[in-house]
């Protein structure tokens, strides 16, 4: 959906430059968390569905894992969003035993956690016993798609901007409730709406200022069109940063906002009566010393490098066989309606919110694609992972993107994205390129845990079915 000029925000204080030196890395980092009083860390990694899973340690257990790494069941492998198990994995199963993985601490991704007193948070890769990346890992898979686009002379840089909605409930009224009948923070169809962000002021200020000081550079924030949906835009930087921080902002604004006695809500599509949420990704490639945008041409038509045409091209030739990594859920097809906000068909354009695919901006600094795919529910480093390796695809392969759209895309006869995620697992099972651009083995995982999650939905009986037939068939 439209985004609202960005809000002007004070940059959050970094790590000392020692945290993130190379040499003699972990005494620096002891150092650092006693400097800011920290009586424990909590550390986490991600999941197959962009859940952050993780402990706390004490300061000393700290020490040791930063040094040696720890185990980690590998069992956050091995079930879905509810904890139930997978009846079809191959990684991990009753078959292996449920041992545990290798995890690894990144100590790059130091911060102090601003509404928890004294508690610092890192972040953990999954690796094998030699090292290497867990394949199902999707840091690990963004990292090395990351590493692909360096080795082609490009430096990806990144943002993200998330839609969601805040509702006056628990997680005890939700369930209460049936998840039916919700109150929403403020009533009323209200975009952009200076007064709902004064009137609520009090929130608005601990989710900026607690996502600053959590180093995560809050851009832009307002209301979105719907009771109690605010739109946020981070920062845009180096890829593999702006997927940290992306997975770090969903979780910081539903941990802030349960302080305040409310939910926050990602869903693709909460509300049949309502616009989705969106979880656009901007994205551009520099050259390798991060000085000059190589999709800005001034001698080109439109300004648009061949270098961006090509990535266009990549990115809209392979959009409905990967569309399972970007809608990963069976919500996130509701979202895609038309004029609704969210594509339908592959399509770009520019400055065309119709599109699957925006160009923004005409000058060196600020000429960008615009992923309007991906939903809040979005696994960070897996939609951009995919997204970025189709790009760099389309750039090996001099893939042309085609006329851009001008008007409707809705009315396009672009190749249309497939409608449930049954079709979409059916695209991403024949697609030989993506196994080629994300590896074999993620690929298989992938598909094995949204076939579980396929088959789950099919056997459940919803609302809409027992109100349509229960009296009457």
């Amino acid at each position: 959906m439209p985004r609202a000029a960005a809000r002007v925000t004070r940059r959050p204080p970094r790590a000392p430059r020692e945290v993130r030196s190379k040499a003699d890395p972990v005494e620096p980092v002891m150092r650092w968390l006693a400097d800011k009083g920290a009586t424990q860390v909590k550390i986490a990694g991600v999941d197959v569905d962009g859940v952050l899973r993780g402990k706390y340690v004490s300061l000393d257990k700290f020490a040791s894992v930063a040094r040696a790494g720890l185990g980690f069941c590998d069992v956050v492998f091995g079930w879905d969003l509810a904890d139930e198990l997978y009846d079809n994995a191959q990684v991990t199963g009753w078959h292996t035993g449920y041992p545990d993985l290798q995890a690894r601490v990144d100590l790059s991704t130091a911060r102090m956690i601003p509404w928890e007193p004294a508690t610092a948070a890192f972040l953990l890769d999954f690796v094998m016993p030699d090292g290497s990346d867990y394949a199902p890992s999707p840091r690990g898979l963004l990292r090395r798609v990351g590493a692909r686009a360096r080795e082609a002379g490009f430096l990806p840089k990144f943002g993200s901007e998330f839609e969601f909605f805040i509702f006056r409930e628990t997680p005890a009224s939700l369930r209460a409730k049936g998840f039916q009948q919700l109150e929403p923070l403020t009533p009323g169809m209200f975009g952009y709406s200076w007064l709902r962000t004064s009137q609520n002021s009090d929130l608005v200020h601990a989710l900026l200022d607690g996502c600053n000081a959590f180093g995560l550079e809050v851009e832009g924030f307002h209301t979105e069109t719907g009771p109690g949906v605010y739109e946020c835009a981070i920062r845009y930087g180096l890829l593999e940063p702006a997927a940290d921080r992306s997975v770090l902002f969903k979780s910081a604004v539903k941990e802030i906002c349960a302080r305040h006695g409310l939910t926050a809500c990602f869903m693709s599509k909460p509300s049949a009566r309502l616009p989705g949420c969106s979880g656009h990704v901007h994205q551009s490639l520099w050259t390798l010393d991060g000085e000059r945008n190589v999709f800005h041409d001034p001698r080109a038509g439109g300004r648009m490098s061949r270098t961006l045409r090509h990535y266009l091209g990549g990115q809209l030739k392979l959009m409905p066989e990967l569309t399972a990594l970007y809608w990963p859920t069976i919500n996130s097809y509701k979202r895609s309606v038309e004029n609704t906000w969210a594509p339908t068909s592959a399509t770009w354009g520019r400055e065309n919110r119709t599109c699957a695919l925006r160009v923004i901006g005409a000058d060196p600094k600020s000429m960008r694609v615009e992923f309007r795919l991906l939903g809040a529910d979005m696994n960070p480093y897996v939609g951009m992972a995919a997204s970025l390796a189709a790009g760099l695809w389309g750039i090996e392969h001099q893939v042309e993107p085609g006329e851009a759209v001008s008007g409707n895309a809705y009315r396009s006869e672009a190749a249309p994205l497939p409608r449930n995620l049954r079709d979409a697992i059916t695209l991403l099972d024949r697609s030989t390129v993506a196994r080629e651009l994300l590896g074999e083995e993620f690929v298989d995982h992938y598909l094995r845990t949204r076939t579980w999650e396929v088959r789950q939905y099919e056997r459940a009986v919803t609302t809409w079915e027992l109100e349509r037939y229960f009296e009457l068939a």
